[in-house]
């Protein structure tokens, strides 16, 4: 696995491609492209050296005059024999290289002896070089002059200031498509690898158009299967894709294939699942503008008994019956195949084509998954390595690329450690980067529980597709609220949502016992009492109300009953060295579990007292950027979403009432069960999460709406990772807080400290753009809850 940590540069996508830089009356700019807009002031080395060497009988020529030259191109292809060929075996590989004097172009075939310093990356695009000795060489099948073949030269440093609006001494070299010097193929290949697709053969053009089914006819799957070889014509197939395989270039140096590649479709109707082989000069046509989820019609193509050697991927719907037996071919002859891409618009409930269903997995539920099953995986990337690469076979100049990438979805501290191969979208592969929404399809688990550590990955198949979507996942915050008001009882979504956050206010977790006094009571003197403020809210809270948080009666939903105080721990980093002996967390008891035990902690009354005597300073302690005093009177909207349910507050089980804490988690019931006795409130029981929650505040980018949700945050002493805790960036990562001291002569760590953390971390994030990832839930009867599970900072 790479051990890169830094993100990878920007650049071309594919060798000769630079970014223009305009340029007025400067010569150049570090890192930019010249523009000549003049004509040649000095004659061209280029045009001295050709003439040179058409001058010489030996056609071979050490070169008196030396002049750097810029490498503009590195481009690799396939040389097939050739009557006399003076290539000397086993280079399979040859390699074009264009380079440019500052007044032409010229594309120069790289002598073979050479190709380590390709193989080095020594010889690269961008690089200054001299070349020292130069020989001609002619094509015989082909008219026009010969071809300047590079036979000795010295390699420099990249430079800063590149020309690539020069012309092209040789016109011919100017064609599109793009042809190689040496050989009958039409086409390069990428230069690292056979499986991309490279160069302006491949066609992206094809679009969906309406079609006129009146007078044809269509056959199913499952007909086919029975009647193929029995059938000289065959009527049109009307399928979905389902998948679809990266390419595989079979070009060897004796055979004379133009175009020698295959991509598998697997393809779909209602009557089932087959294989669909695309041939040749028909992947540069097709394959770029197929993708998966597509309707096709296909005419004019032949079928054959399947290759026994190939494994097919599993239909994702049980119920889907998979063909075997037979593939289905597409060629540009024999016969020439017709394939129109229908429009989804068009499709009617009749023709029963199957929906893609996706095997999306969580990271909470791999570790469960058995050894080679395939799933889908989707998230935030978090680690993009190096791109790798390793040979297919011992002594072979066919190699693998692949990268180590690790993906979060927030269900696990862990990532999805994934070995992502290049699966022919080169456009995807060299643009990933971390921040990115990422999506991966068909991935194979690989583990080995017999190492230590447990082995456990996943890793891509033949038929893997990768996808990034940071803008198509997004949920504006004006959107928010209409997610919101789609969600129905207890169904629950996670959106992902850009903003700054501007506000963080701590709000203490409140526990009834008994005739315990409310702290509350006390903070807020002349406030709406509880019930005073149930009375009034009743049922009409108002979802996403513009109602400031601030104006709201601190005795609403999320601050019910009498609380007993709980202990409240500041969120730094641990002060004890990670050998340190965890201090447990005192916990007060229930009523209930008070009848026959004594509490080992602070007795009430001195955690009470102290609550009490800084009340006014916990209250008081928030966290406020100057963007949000300025922009919080003039948005467009506020939305309110920062409380916590007492439903969404973990319990603690106590048997004495388990029936009526098992009905509170449960769903609702369709009929009324009368309760045994008076039953409790649920406020009453112990949390087992001990803390409070956070409000926190995310302004849209745009600064014209605003929204507040809330961040539940795990006390975790015993988590040595949670111990270098120490910004609220960290806090929300690992969705915990690490005590900073323990208890002092029976008394609690002041909750003021809580308060100074959350300042001093938050401060980090001013004015810093983040996405952040919520989770909604519909608690039902109007109650909808909002939080943020984690934050990203994509700078």
């Amino acid at each position: 696995m790479s051990g890169e940590l830094d993100q990878p540069q920007p650049g071309p996508s594919h060798a000769g491609l630079y970014l223009e830089h305009p340029v007025g009356d400067q010569t150049g700019v570090p890192g930019g492209v010249i523009r000549r807009a003049g004509g040649q002031r000095h004659r061209s080395w280029i045009q001295k050296v050709i003439e040179q060497i058409t001058g010489s009988p030996r056609q071979c020529v050490t070169l008196s005059e030396v002049v750097p030259v810029t490498v503009l191109a590195v481009q690799r292809y396939l040389l097939e024999d050739e009557p006399r060929d003076t290539v000397p075996k086993p280079p399979l590989y040859c390699y074009d290289v264009t380079i440019s004097d500052g007044v032409y172009q010229e594309k120069c075939y790289l002598d073979p002896s050479l190709n380590f310093l390709v193989y080095q990356n020594i010889l690269k695009v961008g690089i200054e070089m001299t070349i020292s000795r130069v020989s001609c060489l002619y094509n015989e099948k082909r008219l026009g002059q010969g071809i300047l073949c590079i036979d000795k030269v010295h390699c420099g440093e990249p430079l800063d200031v590149i020309s690539v609006e020069t012309p092209f001494r040789n016109r011919a070299h100017e064609e599109k498509p793009e042809r190689p010097l040496r050989g009958s193929k039409s086409h390069y290949l990428a230069l690292w690898n056979n499986e991309d697709p490279y160069g302006d053969i491949w066609k992206t053009n094809k679009q969906s158009e309406e079609f006129n089914f009146n007078n044809t006819k269509i056959i199913s799957l499952s007909h086919l299967e029975m009647t193929w070889n029995k059938r000289k014509n065959f009527p049109a197939l009307l399928v979905r894709i389902l998948h679809k395989s990266k390419l595989r270039y079979y070009g060897k140096p004796n055979k004379k294939m133009i175009e020698p590649y295959q991509t598998y479709l697997e393809v779909a109707d209602s009557s089932g699942m087959v294989s669909v082989i695309m041939w040749n000069a028909l992947c540069p046509e097709w394959y770029k503008s197929l993708r998966v989820g597509l309707i096709l019609l296909l005419q004019d193509y032949s079928v054959k008994k399947s290759y026994p050697l190939r494994i097919q991927p599993d239909p994702v719907d049980p119920q889907m019956k998979l063909i075997s037996t037979m593939e289905i071919c597409l060629n540009f002859r024999d016969p020439p195949t017709n394939i129109v891409i229908i429009p989804e618009k068009q499709l009617k409930s009749e023709w029963r084509l199957p929906k893609l269903i996706n095997r999306f997995i969580t990271r909470s539920e791999l570790d469960d998954m058995p050894e080679k099953s395939i799933c889908d995986v989707i998230g935030v990337l978090c680690f993009v390595g190096r791109v790798q690469r390793s040979k297919k076979k011992e002594n072979s100049e066919d190699f693998w690329s692949y990268r180590w990438i690790h993906i979060t979805d927030g269900t696990s501290e862990r990532p999805f450690i994934v070995q992502l191969f290049s699966t022919s979208q080169p456009e995807v592969f060299e643009n990933i980067y971390p921040m990115a929404y990422f999506v991966c399809t068909q991935l194979k688990v690989v583990r080995n529980n017999s190492q230590v550590p447990t082995l456990l990955y996943l890793t891509t198949t033949n038929e893997s597709r990768v996808l990034i979507t940071a803008e198509s996942l997004l949920t504006t915050i004006s959107e928010v609220k209409k997610v919101i008001e789609d969600l129905q009882y207890r169904e629950q979504k996670r959106i992902a949502i850009q903003g700054i956050i501007t506000a963080i206010k701590y709000i203490p977790y409140n526990h009834s016992a008994g005739s315990a006094p409310a702290p509350e009571a006390l903070w807020n003197a002349g406030q709406p009492s509880t019930s005073q403020a149930a009375g009034k809210e009743g049922h009409c809270h108002e979802r996403g109300s513009k109602r400031s948080q601030d104006d709201r009666p601190m005795g609403s939903q999320h601050f019910q009953s009498t609380p007993m105080v709980l202990s409240l721990w500041a969120k730094r980093k641990i002060l004890q060295g990670p050998s340190a002996n965890p201090v447990p967390v005192p916990q007060p008891h229930s009523s209930a579990e008070m009848k026959g035990n004594q509490p080992d902690t602070p007795s009430q009354e001195n955690s009470t007292a102290n609550v009490t005597r800084q009340s006014r300073k916990i209250i008081n302690d928030r966290w406020e950027s100057q963007l949000w005093r300025d922009k919080k009177f003039s948005l467009r909207d506020h939305l309110h979403y920062g409380h916590v349910d007492p439903e969404s507050i973990p319990r603690k089980f106590t048997l004495e009432h388990g029936k009526f804490l098992t009905q509170q988690f449960n769903s609702q019931p369709a009929k009324y069960i009368p309760p045994e006795g008076k039953p409790p409130k649920l406020d009453e029981f112990q949390s087992a999460r001990s803390l409070g929650h956070f409000e926190v505040t995310i302004l849209g980018l745009n600064h014209e709406i605003a929204i507040d949700v809330a961040f539940l945050p795990m006390y975790s002493p015993e988590d040595v990772q949670a111990s270098q805790i120490d910004t609220f960036l960290s806090c929300m990562n690992y969705s915990c807080v690490y005590p900073s001291e323990a208890p002092v002569s029976g008394r609690w760590p002041d909750p003021k400290a809580v308060a100074g953390d959350i300042v001093k971390a938050a401060a980090d994030l001013d004015r810093v753009h983040i996405i952040g990832i919520l989770d909604i839930c519909n608690l039902g009867n109007n109650k909808v809850e909002v939080c943020l599970q984690k934050i990203y900072t994509p700078e």
